[in-house]
């Protein structure tokens, strides 16, 4: 599942909402990381409505335009939990991994401030592949 589709399904979880209530939702769920475009958000509904994930819920006119309103279905919430799941279990994976091989906290030498004693001092690579 598209990180795009991820969050459209999100969007829909409480209430039918219309195109542009979608991308303003999904806007701040991503905190402005997915930032969907109009095409973009229709190409993403049409293959989401496909899939039987999400369906038309109605039609209104308003100020003269047709603004068609979409909501999740049972087959998109289940589609949505798996995937929530899935990342979930990612990030548990990633993080438990990073735990372990962190390296060692400074000893008590380094907590004055103070550069480290010869003998324990190491030499990393900088950022422009110079030591640090």
């Amino acid at each position: 599942m598209t990180q795009a589709a991820f969050f459209v399904l999100t969007a829909l979880v409480d209430e039918p909402r219309h195109g542009y209530g979608i991308v303003q939702v999904v806007d701040e769920l991503s905190e402005g990381h997915v930032q969907l475009r109009i095409g973009t958000l229709y190409g993403v509904l049409d293959r989401l409505a496909a899939d039987g994930h999400i369906e038309l819920d109605r039609e209104e006119v308003q100020q003269g335009r047709l603004r068609k309103y979409y909501r999740l279905t049972d087959a998109g919430g289940a589609a949505l939990s798996a995937e929530a799941e899935r990342m979930a279990a990612g990030a548990r994976a990633a993080t438990q991994r990073m735990a372990a091989h962190r390296p060692p906290a400074p000893g008590p030498a380094h907590t004055t401030g103070g550069p480290a004693p010869a003998s324990r001092s190491v030499r990393r690579p900088g950022i422009a592949g110079g030591t640090a």
